[in-house]
């Protein structure tokens, strides 16, 4: 931890913990896969179950938000009974400023970027900012683009998606995201969205964006998730699939075809 000095009083700020941990992964295991799950989609007790069985299966961290969440105590409790049931870090992935939760360790500080509405570029994340200091969250920001319709993220959060034949505007977007300092970029394709981010695109944004790439949204299949990872993906998104009873043997393969051995 980190202490700050401000006036009359002083703050612990959390290094890059989590941060530091996903990348020493990706470094030694090549593109790991997350599970991100909705904490309006059952109990806290539905939602631990979910998550200990996508550990089990070899994602390294599970994401929790929602692009309509609106319960911040039912979105605590889902966080609090997640972390009872595994050691992988719990982030949030929060679609509004009340996506925060002081029980998570780490969120995703995120952008985003091709909004047509600037609440989602800058207004929700100042509304949020004093949240995450006073939970004492790392914060890891991160630059959220939608790519096509983007299912219910790009209708929430009215982005005006990219074309999924024109890479280069993704690149252009990632480009100004490093400019800007942002350490990840999620390229979202929309949670049980129809397609999903094409290889061409993720290798455009891949040759100028240094940070850590996050492909998200239609990866259903070992192949779609091994297609995503040799165009460059360094993190792999499920999120739908895990909505289904019997997901397990298609993830561990997603796990598994996506590692370095």
């Amino acid at each position: 931890m980190l202490t700050v000095s401000t006036p009359g009083k002083r703050v612990c700020l959390p290094l890059r913990q989590i941060e530091s941990r996903l990348r020493d992964i990706i470094k030694s295991n090549g593109t790991i896969c997350v599970g991100l799950l909705d904490s309006e989609n059952g109990s806290p007790a539905e939602a631990a179950k979910i998550a200990a069985r996508v550990e089990m299966c070899g994602a390294k961290a599970i994401l929790v938000g929602g692009s309509t969440a609106v319960d911040q105590i039912e979105l605590e409790d889902v966080v609090k009974t997640i972390k009872k049931t595994v050691t992988s870090p719990v982030i949030l992935f929060p679609g509004n400023v009340t996506g925060v939760s002081p029980s998570a360790d780490a969120i995703f500080f995120s952008c985003l970027m091709n909004s047509d509405n600037p609440y989602f570029i800058t207004e929700a994340q100042a509304l949020g900012a004093l949240a995450i200091r006073k939970y004492n969250l790392e914060a890891i920001p991160m630059a959220y683009l939608i790519v096509g319709d983007g299912g219910a993220a790009g209708f929430i959060g009215r982005a005006k998606g990219i074309p999924p034949q024109k890479p280069a505007l993704a690149a252009m977007y990632a480009l100004a995201a490093q400019y800007f300092g942002m350490r990840f970029l999620y390229l979202e394709a929309g949670s049980g969205a129809d397609g999903k981010v094409s290889s061409a695109m993720i290798g455009a944004v891949r040759k100028v964006y240094e940070g850590t790439l996050i492909v998200g949204g239609g990866i259903t299949s070992p192949e779609a998730a091994e297609t995503a990872s040799k165009a460059g993906a360094d993190v792999i998104v499920v999120g739908t699939m895990l909505e289904n009873g019997d997901f397990e043997p298609v993830l561990k393969r997603i796990c598994n075809v996506i590692s370095r051995k």
